[in-house]
């Protein structure tokens, strides 16, 4: 079995293409990109905020039929990223399902999401998903003081970047990522 590291959503952004969440694993200054739909975005700042509504949503609607039968979902699990769709799963536990032997649920990452959001529970994500399209922190925030020249071909990276992310081309963002960090301990 792989590592799972615990994660955060640290943002949601809307770009001219969609949706993405960032997930942020705990003590890692990386961030992965997971663009998801406007219905389930709305769904997860719905959860954050503690909105209540008059009426179940789906996500609501799912948790509820949970209840009734005594499950509860554990953890959610962002396992793998094939073929640029990412794949993640729900742990859930109670009743026949205990903690050495859960029912395991294919999900959405963006249902699970929604999911994790209202119960507060963690969200994983694998150590190889990270590898194939974390992006660092930095990337999000500001760009570093460097020469011209440096900063020239910083910048062209990050713009080559934000394609590759936008259009979800994760392995080719990735191998850009790797670019940008040679760069980044250049310079230091």
């Amino acid at each position: 079995m792989q590592d799972m590291f615990v994660s955060e959503i640290w943002s949601m952004v809307k770009t001219g293409h969609g949706n993405a969440i960032l997930l942020k694993p705990r003590n890692m200054e990386i961030a992965v990109p997971i663009f998801i739909g406007t219905l389930e975005m709305q769904s997860i700042l719905i959860a954050q905020e503690g909105m209540k509504l008059p009426r179940p949503l789906t996500h609501d609607l799912f948790l509820n039929m949970l209840e009734q039968v005594n499950l509860l979902i554990k953890r959610v699990e962002v396992h793998e990223l094939k073929d640029d769709t990412f794949r993640a799963r729900l742990i859930i536990t109670g009743g026949e399902y205990f903690n050495e032997k859960p029912l395991v649920l294919d999900s959405r990452p963006s249902d699970a999401f929604a999911l994790a959001a209202r119960k507060r529970c963690p969200i994983l994500v694998a150590s190889s998903v990270i590898d194939q399209a974390g992006i660092p922190i930095d990337y999000f925030i500001d760009t570093p003081e460097e020469s011209p020249e440096a900063a020239d071909k910083y910048g062209s990276l990050m713009e080559q970047l934000d394609r590759a992310v936008i259009n979800e081309e994760y392995e080719q963002a990735a191998q850009i990522r790797d670019m940008l960090k040679m760069l980044e301990n250049e310079n230091r």
